[in-house]
C-alpha cells in the first residue's frame, strides 16, 4: 500500500514538540502542502527549510486560531484536506492534590488540548463541508480512556473530553464526507516534559512499566505518525469516529 498526499493540504498544530514535528516532515515527505504552527518558535526554521508554511500562533486564543485557518484556505485556495489536532501538553505543570491546583492552571491546560482542538476544528469545517469532504485527526492519549501517568487532573480531563469531541464530531459531520478519528499515543520520550518524567520513575518504576508493555518497549514519534498518515490517507475512507492507541499493547 502506498499512502501519498500530493495534491492535498495538510494542517498540523503543535509542530515543536516530537509528534508533532516528525507529523508534519512526514506529511511534507509524502507530497502534501503542509502548514503548522506553534506557539513556541523551536524547530519553524528548520520546518520552514524544509518547505513547510510555518506560522507562531497562540492556540488558547480562539480568534487567532481561526485566523491561521482562514490564511490558509486563501493561500491554498479552497478548503484544508487533513488537520491534525497535535497541539497540547502539561504547560510546565506537575501533578498535585486536587485542592492545590489554581483555576488558572486547570484553564491553561484546557485551552491548550481541547479549545484549540475544537477552535481549529470549528474553523475548518465550513469550507470542508463546500468541498464535500476532509479528515480531522486528534492526537489524545492513553489519558482519554484511563488516569494519567501524569498526575494532572486538567490533562486527563481535556483528553477525555477530546476523545469525547473525536466522536461527536465523527457523527455530526459524517454526511458530509468529514472523517474524524483519534491517535493515542502511549508513552514515549518524544519531548523534555516526557523524559523529565522517565527519569523521576527510576530503574524500578520504569521496568515495571515496561513489563506492562506487550512489546516490552517504548514507542517512538514514527510510531504515531504511521498511524496519523494512515488515518488521513484514502485507505481509511471508511474509518471514522475511532480512537487508535498507539501503545504497543499496553
Amino acid at each position: 500500500m502506498t499512502i501519498q498526499f500530493e495534491n492535498r493540504t495538510v494542517a498540523v498544530s503543535g509542530v515543536t514538540g516530537g509528534i508533532g514535528n516528525a507529523i508534519a516532515k512526514e506529511f511534507a515527505s509524502l507530497g502534501a502542502s503542509v502548514f503548522a504552527c506553534d506557539i513556541r518558535t523551536e524547530s519553524l526554521a528548520e520546518l520552514a527549510a524544509k518547505g513547510i508554511a510555518v506560522e507562531t500562533v497562540d492556540l488558547s486564543d480562539r480568534q487567532a486560531a481561526a485566523g491561521w485557518i482562514a490564511d490558509i484556505e486563501a493561500r491554498w485556495g479552497g478548503a484544508i484536506d487533513v488537520l491534525v489536532n497535535s497541539a497540547g501538553g502539561v504547560a510546565g505543570q506537575i501533578g498535585r492534590a486536587l485542592e492545590d491546583v489554581s483555576d488558572s492552571d486547570w484553564d491553561e491546560v484546557m485551552a491548550i488540548n481541547l479549545g484549540a482542538a475544537f477552535a481549529l476544528s470549528r474553523a475548518c469545517v465550513p469550507a470542508m463541508k463546500r468541498a464535500g469532504r476532509g479528515c480531522i485527526v486528534n492526537i489524545t492519549s492513553g489519558a482519554a480512556t484511563s488516569p494519567s501517568l501524569t498526575g494532572i487532573q486538567s490533562y486527563c480531563a481535556t483528553k477525555h473530553g477530546l476523545l469525547g469531541l473525536t466522536r461527536q464530531l465523527a457523527h455530526e459531520l459524517g454526511p458530509q464526507g468529514i472523517r474524524v478519528n483519534s491517535v493515542a499515543p502511549g508513552l514515549m520520550l518524544t519531548n523534555e516534559a516526557t523524559r523529565r518524567q522517565w527519569a523521576a520513575y527510576g530503574a524500578d518504576k520504569q521496568r515495571v512499566l515496561l513489563d506492562g508493555i506487550a512489546l516490552r518497549r517504548l514507542g517512538s514519534a514514527q510510531d504515531v505518525v504511521n498511524a496519523v498518515t494512515f488515518l488521513a490517507s484514502d485507505a481509511a475512507a471508511f474509518i471514522t469516529g475511532q480512537h487508535l492507541e498507539v501503545n504497543g499493547g499496553r
